[in-house]
């Protein structure tokens, strides 16, 4: 029998505007709905509708004076926070609603409606912290989820599976003295931003609540299958989470031109496989994924497609 998995997706993502040339740009949701349109898994898709997260609700993750700040931006026309990260006149109300379909596929998998989720956004989140926007990210779309599928939906342990080629520093910076979220990332070293080493584990109460795989340039599928196997899952299984979010980035896919690390599309299906078997095994397969990165169209598109399809197996 076959899961039901929710995809989340909106038109409205396509006016977030980075500018000329840069590769986080709407032609990666356009290639991924036009990949996605043409497979087999897209009739068996249940499809809702996102919605828009409230100030609040972002305020779960971020500061009252960075969501000001990003409101403000946007107001005045737009302009860039940093080199890389790009705020245009409507960017505000974009990253509400990219965050609020985060939240959207939270309540569907949480309230039993599907089996999981995947939320089909921009911009992504996992670099803002709780006071910046930095690298092409506004708000934290997975850590406000985290904090909502417990303050809200009542689920009290969470795991964040970051699989971004590149370290997730805001997320980590918002769970990193929180023993009731466990952050896990693999991810390029050295590669932007320049986090997440292996001895950054957590504090205070947090301490042990986060694993930093860094991985150097050249490794593959095979490589990553065995960190997933020999790392996440033993210490996931002890976590014992109520709810599975992945940071789905897909910039570690072979093609991608921002990294130099190999990883399959064959390979994202197995990783997505080992994170169903922890769902399952620890919280009833319930597990919600958001678009992060991946800057090569034909590989972006192609590990969503398969990532859908195992999610749906």
């Amino acid at each position: 029998m076959r899961r039901k998995t929710a995809f989340i997706s909106h038109p409205d993502y396509l006016d977030h505007d980075t500018g000329f040339g840069h590769p986080e740009r709407p032609a990666r949701l356009e290639a991924i709905h036009a990949r996605l349109d043409q497979s087999e898994i897209n009739r068996s898709l249940v499809r809702l509708e996102p919605r828009s997260a409230t100030t609040d609700e972002i305020g779960f993750a971020h500061t009252d004076e960075h969501i000001d700040s990003i409101r403000r931006i946007a107001e005045s026309g737009g302009g860039r926070v940093d080199y890389d990260t790009a705020v245009s006149a409507k960017s505000y109300d974009i990253a509400l609603l990219s965050a609020g379909a985060v939240l959207r596929a939270v309540d569907a998998v949480a309230d039993g409606e599907t089996d999981n989720a995947f939320a089909c956004v921009r911009p992504p989140g996992h670099h803002a912290t709780p006071n910046r926007a930095m690298g092409f990210c506004l708000f934290n779309n997975v850590a406000v989820a985290a904090r909502y599928a417990q303050r809200v939906k009542g689920l009290e342990r969470v795991l964040i599976i970051d699989w971004d080629v590149h370290h997730g520093n805001g997320t980590q910076d918002v769970f990193y003295g929180d023993g009731s979220v466990f952050y896990f990332s693999i991810h390029q070293h050295p590669l932007y931003p320049g986090t997440g080493m292996a001895h950054e584990v957590g504090e205070g109460g947090g301490n042990g609540a986060t694993l930093n795989i860094p991985v150097p340039a050249g490794s593959n599928d095979d490589d990553y299958v065995e960190a997933f196997e020999q790392r996440l899952i033993p210490a996931a299984t002890a976590f014992n989470p109520d709810l599975v979010i992945v940071s789905a980035g897909f910039d570690a896919h072979e093609k991608d031109p921002l990294a130099s690390v190999y990883v399959t599309t064959e390979g994202f299906g197995r990783l997505t496989d080992l994170v169903m078997r922890l769902a399952d095994d620890c919280c009833g397969g319930r597990l919600v994924s958001a678009l992060e990165g991946g800057y090569s169209l034909e590989g972006v598109s192609e590990s969503v497609v398969k990532h859908l399809e195992h999610l749906g197996a």
